[in-house]
């Protein structure tokens, strides 16, 4: 259904008065376009608060397990008893979670980064910043830097090797689908 409009142009000091009836679409696909956009802000929105917090939750259960837990060489790295927790994640909400080594050596070849992502966030990371994001294909991802103790960097840089002068990180990548289509 078209709208009419009428449009006046006065010309000089009034000498000259046009009135034209335009006949136009109404602005909806405008408003349908802010709609979508306003959607797709609201779900990365929640995507990324759900991401922070999986990412406080994850990395206070490695730290606590790490104080508490590992003792010895017989027991797991926490690290690695989180990917159980990572995959359960995964199956029960659809929301990948996964470590990538950031400035030490990776402690098992599927903690390399992978995706051009993952690559930009360790180098953002090792650089200081302490998370990144995008929302690419339908999937909200965030990284996060995971602060690497002294126990942490003597197995990730080698026992006997000086202690590293500048800090160490690891990083957390989570990545959330937006609809629930992608689950």
């Amino acid at each position: 259904m078209s709208q009419r409009h009428w449009v006046i142009v006065v010309v000089g000091l009034g000498l000259a008065l046009l009135l034209s009836r335009i006949d136009a679409e109404p602005p909806v696909a405008a408003s349908a376009e802010a709609a979508t956009v306003s959607a797709e802000n609201e779900q990365v929105a929640r995507a990324r608060e759900r991401a922070a917090l999986l990412q406080k939750v994850y990395i206070a259960t490695l730290e606590v397990m790490h104080e508490r837990y590992f003792h010895g060489e017989t027991a797991m790295v926490p690290a690695r008893a989180l990917e159980d927790v990572f995959k359960e994640m995964s199956r029960q909400e659809k929301i990948q979670a996964r470590w990538i080594s950031v400035n030490t050596k990776a402690m098992s070849v599927n903690h390399e980064p992978k995706s051009d992502f993952e690559k930009l966030a360790a180098k953002e990371i090792a650089a200081g910043k302490e998370s990144l994001e995008r929302v690419d294909d339908g999937f909200y991802q965030r990284a996060a830097a995971v602060p690497l103790a002294d126990g942490c960097v003597a197995c990730h840089t080698g026992f006997f090797a000086a202690p590293p002068k500048t800090p160490r990180f690891a990083g957390l990548v989570i990545r959330i689908p937006l609809s629930p289509e992608m689950k």
